[in-house]
């Protein structure tokens, strides 16, 4: 076999086991040795005598992490081509530059201490995908194992990088004992050098179990509803009037409800007529009193739905870098909101404040705006920026007692995010998300999947309204006690616990990751001062 065809096939195993190993149907296993083709490839490259060598690096690395980018986040493709094109060749971008780094690295630094700057780099990259403008976290290794929640109930004290630092160490310790195999050696040795990481990859998985007997049992008393009204939001969504929804959720909701219901949760911006319902004043509104009006009759039940609002700026310039031309002299800022309500009491509202990237902000706007214009991906309704808001919030019951924090969709993916309703002393969580957008495809799979990684890091038991689907009951354990149907008009009952202890990661966050942020700093200043280049190799 030649060299290029060699490493074209190193690059597609790379790709095509990293891809395999996702949920929600994949061999999590590969997972642990899917890395291994691509050190292969780079170790080969190093040592061959052609010419180009980090070019070659870069440009195999990039079709290994655009392969994966595409079996796991093909499905983008429902809102737009150029929005999956934009959201894989980027991303695939981002992890080939990763990887020259090291490639860059190896030669200056000695071997071991490259492997610990490829995995620290890798830790950083992902807390820095976490943050910035461009965050698209799909993909953090940590969240691969969200279907094998038997496995990492240990992540309640790092959470998902304790996972990606898994899979990367033992990548790269399979790799260090494969590459001094040889075959002629026999298959007893190769076990031999390969016990240790196997057990690595078992003693975590057997701590896990341990935890999750250990995992404090409480009776779950409060009553929740989970409202699932199946409203295609490409044809029908923004055909209706909020009034039209408010007569819907009654004749939806109402025999599912008696005086001992907790809350309802009803889905994403449910309401979304139009521009929204205008933020000031809101408690004045038609719609507010004709919802409070539904909640005479159950004093003790709140309602959590999901509700558009504007602010409306008549002046010549932009009022905020969020702010929408409506046209010339008239502004208006929206937000994608949570909106708890409750008889007798005053109106709760949280405003979501992790945006996806290219559908609800354009990314790094002040630079780029002079020079795209507002584009953004089209997902029917409104195509526009949103107003966040700086802190979580909580939803208070005053009858129960119990506070909950209203969690919108693609906030549910964001690990150390979801710890601050929990410090501001949520006892459950309340998850309203559209899982529409996508077509029956592993992306709304994938995002209660993912659920279930935040149960297990904070401890805390999870209810689910999503529109089109999957709404769901999820335990402190990850365990997803109940779930509807995708594609089906419903209403799901069930029960959750109120809790209040708070984790090693409510507590510490991504420790692991701001770490890995400062030991992969000194690594890179180290490779590039050259100091260590005598010890190299």
């Amino acid at each position: 076999m030649s060299k290029t065809k060699l490493h074209l096939s190193l690059a597609l195993a790379s790709g095509i086991s990293l891809g395999l190993a996702w949920p929600t149907n994949g061999f999590t296993l590969l997972i642990f040795i899917a890395l291994i083709p691509l050190l292969f490839l780079e170790n080969s490259i190093r040592n061959d005598a052609n010419n180009y060598k980090g070019l070659r690096v870069f440009a195999y690395s990039y079709l290994s992490f655009l392969i994966w980018n595409l079996i796991t986040t093909w499905w983008l493709i429902n809102s737009t081509f150029f929005g999956m094109a934009f959201a894989n060749l980027c991303n695939s971008l981002f992890y080939a530059i990763l990887f020259w780094l090291f490639y860059w690295a190896k030669g200056r630094l000695p071997l071991r201490a490259a492997h610990l700057f490829l995995i620290t780099l890798w830790l950083a990259f992902e807390k820095l995908h976490l943050t910035w403008d461009f965050s698209w976290t799909w993909l953090n290794l940590g969240n691969v194992f969200s279907e094998k929640i038997y496995w990492i109930q240990w992540y309640e004290y790092t959470g998902t990088f304790g996972g990606t630092l898994w899979v990367l160490g033992i990548n790269i310790w399979l790799f260090s004992k494969f590459k001094d195999y040889r075959f002629n050696e026999g298959i007893p040795l190769l076990l031999k050098k390969i016990a240790v990481p196997l057990i690595a990859i078992g003693l975590p998985i057997a701590y896990s179990l341990v935890l999750y007997q250990k995992v404090e049992r409480i009776e779950p008393t409060i009553e929740v509803v989970m409202h699932q009204p199946n409203i295609d939001p490409y044809n029908s969504k923004y055909n209706l009037i909020n009034t039209q929804f408010l007569t819907e959720f009654k004749t939806q909701l109402k025999p599912y409800l008696n005086s001992n219901t907790d809350y309802v949760l009803s889905p994403e911006t449910y309401f979304a007529e139009g521009y929204g319902e205008q933020l000031k004043g809101f408690e004045q509104s038609v719609l507010y009193q004709k919802m409070l009006r539904e909640m005479v009759q159950y004093p003790n039940l709140q309602w959590i739905t999901g509700m558009q609002f504007y602010d409306i700026y008549r002046q010549t310039d932009a009022p905020s870098l969020t702010a929408n031309k409506v046209r010339d002299g008239l502004w208006v800022d929206y937000y994608n909101s949570a909106l708890g309500i409750q008889s007798r009491e005053k109106a709760q509202i949280y405003h979501k404040s992790k945006l996806v990237v290219g559908i609800e902000n354009m990314p790094f706007k002040s630079m780029l705006k002079p020079l795209l214009g507002d584009i953004l991906i089209d997902l029917g309704g409104t195509v526009a920026s949103r107003v966040t808001q700086k802190n979580r919030s909580v939803f208070s019951h005053p009858k129960l007692n119990v506070k909950t924090g209203p969690v919108i969709c693609w906030e549910s993916v964001f690990g150390e995010f979801m710890t601050a309703y929990v410090k501001e002393g949520a006892n459950f969580l309340a998850i309203i998300s559209n899982d529409a957008w996508w077509g029956n495809t592993p992306g709304h799979r994938q995002l209660l999947s993912y659920t279930r990684l935040r149960a297990i890091e904070t401890r805390r038991d999870i209810a689910r309204s999503a529109n089109t689907g999957i709404s769901a009951i999820i335990d402190a354990r990850g365990e997803i006690l109940k779930q509807t149907q995708y594609n089906t008009k419903t209403v799901l009952e069930g029960k959750v616990s109120s809790r209040s202890n708070l984790t090693f990661y409510v507590r510490y966050g991504d420790i692991i990751g701001r770490w890995a942020i400062f030991i992969s700093g000194i690594y890179f200043l180290l490779a590039l001062s050259g100091r260590l280049m005598k010890r190299v190799n």
